[in-house]
């Protein structure tokens, strides 16, 4: 390949980016002395290729989102012959178009229960912030106007607004703002089942939701929050039955139970969606990334048909809210596209199959490296940890970045994947397309392996 993309060479391209690209959750300063880390040209599957023909495996689905894999030719063309017939319409005021309605409809026909009605968004950080504005008007409407408080967990991540990222309970992240939109509370004791089912005798109830609830009252909380499964946060798969005592313990105070499906939707579990793990239906689910597979932008927030009718009988005038881009044309369709080649292809029994493959390789992975531990997957969402003495659960220092090091030699080699270091956390997460094959599952792990040894002789 030349060194040329289009008239300008790959290192005008990198100064240019230097340059001019503020860079999401990067380090300003490291990309103002070195440039992008990589400069990707086009996607193919599993794979991505750079702008110097380096081929890699997109283990983290770009991010988390690139569900149906890259390059699909039938989503272009269904977007290019949405935006010629109608590329935009609003929605605001009453107004409709095809997309919209028919994705609404099949929306319904595959959650759960009765969530049934549909907002739609431009993404994950829109669908929470709708959310929380939403619950907190229902209850104004109810005249319970003190139930204004959210409480999410710790390590929980629901993104980058101002009240998505009050949500979220990662230090970090919060750390970022100069302050805090008022009224969100975070569960410090992370899957208390027992506790959310009513044990006081727990060291940590205190930190538990039900404690957090009933020490600020029931009549101030709105709702709660919290993903199937915890993504960002280090990939936290719950113990069985601890969602169903969040959904009693909601059920017992009258609070509202929102998911945050936004990683979790979509087959990304195995499941069309994480709650469909535990059988539990949510008042109000949020769901962006795989609902198009990153073609478009599109989020959306899934409430029950009965919490939408009990509204409209409650309400006088318009629902203020609403985003430009609410039910674009373009996105819709291409979410019903999106949709049908999840379904075409099976591609959620092959997440669950494909699970089975991951937890093979990790544990071929565990019996070779000492440094292994904590493997876990659902779905097509994984995770492993590094420790530096994994009988004894002693870390590895913060300074001897563990995660960002094996992280760097898989790059090397061709596999994308991520660290999580938070809380001195060295943990991979791993997300691959869900059209992903046996034998690419096994080019992964290989790759793993040969990464995983030259991380190790770097930390003797």
């Amino acid at each position: 390949m030349s060194n040329t993309t289009g008239k300008i060479s790959i290192e005008q391209l990198r100064e240019l980016d230097r340059k001019h690209f503020l860079h999401p959750t990067t380090a300003i300063k490291h990309h103002q002395q070195n440039g992008p880390s990589l400069i990707v040209e086009k996607g193919e599957g599993i794979y991505l290729t750079d702008v110097n023909g380096k081929k890699y495996i997109d283990g983290m689905s770009s991010l988390w989102n690139v569900n149906i894999g890259h390059g699909r030719e039938e989503i272009a063309q269904i977007a290019g012959e949405q935006m010629q017939k109608l590329a935009f319409s609003s929605c605001f005021q009453g107004m409709s178009h095809e997309p919209v309605i028919r994705l609404a409809e099949k929306i319904a026909e595959l959650t759960p229960g009765d969530l049934n009605v549909s907002f739609f968004t431009s993404g994950g950080s829109e669908s929470n912030d709708t959310a929380f504005k939403l619950v907190r008007h229902y209850w104004k409407l109810k005249g319970e106007e003190k139930r204004t408080k959210i409480i999410g967990l710790k390590r929980g991540y629901h993104g980058i607004t101002v009240g998505a990222t009050s949500a979220t309970g990662i230090e970090q992240f919060q750390n970022m703002a100069t302050s805090q939109a008022p009224g969100f509370i975070h569960a410090t004791t992370r899957f208390q089942t027992d506790c959310e089912r009513g044990d006081r005798t727990a060291p940590d109830f205190a930190g538990s939701m039900r404690g957090i609830i009933e020490k600020e009252g029931a009549d101030t909380v709105a709702a709660v929050i919290l993903e199937p499964v915890q993504g960002a946060g280090g990939m936290f798969i719950p113990p069985e039955g601890y969602l169903q005592a969040i959904r009693e313990l909601c059920d017992e105070y009258g609070i509202l139970m929102i998911t945050d499906e936004v990683i979790c939707g979509f087959g990304r579990t195995g499941k069309m969606f994480g709650v469909d793990n535990w059988n539990v239906v949510p008042d109000i689910m949020t769901v962006a990334k795989g609902i198009t597979s990153a073609y478009s932008q599109l989020g959306a927030v899934i409430m029950r048909e009965s919490l939408r009718d009990e509204m409209a009988v409650l309400s006088e005038g318009p629902f203020f809210h609403g985003f430009t881009y609410s039910g674009h044309p373009v996105a819709c369709a291409v979410a019903l596209k999106n949709i049908e080649i999840i379904e075409r292809e099976n591609l959620v029994t092959n997440a669950k199959q494909m699970e089975a493959e991951l937890k093979k390789g990790f544990a071929r992975l565990e019996e070779k490296h000492p440094i292994v531990t904590k493997t876990r997957a659902i779905g097509l969402l994984a995770a492993f940890e590094l420790y530096k003495d994994r009988e004894k659960e002693i870390p590895f220092a913060p300074s001897e970045e563990a995660a960002p090091k094996l992280v760097q030699e898989c790059l090397k080699r061709g596999l994308i994947v991520r660290p999580v270091t938070f809380e001195g956390a060295n943990t991979i997460v791993i997300a691959p397309p869900l059209t992903i094959t046996k034998e690419q599952v096994e080019e992964m792990i290989g790759i793993f392996d040969e990464a995983l040894s030259r991380v190790e002789e770097q930390l003797s």
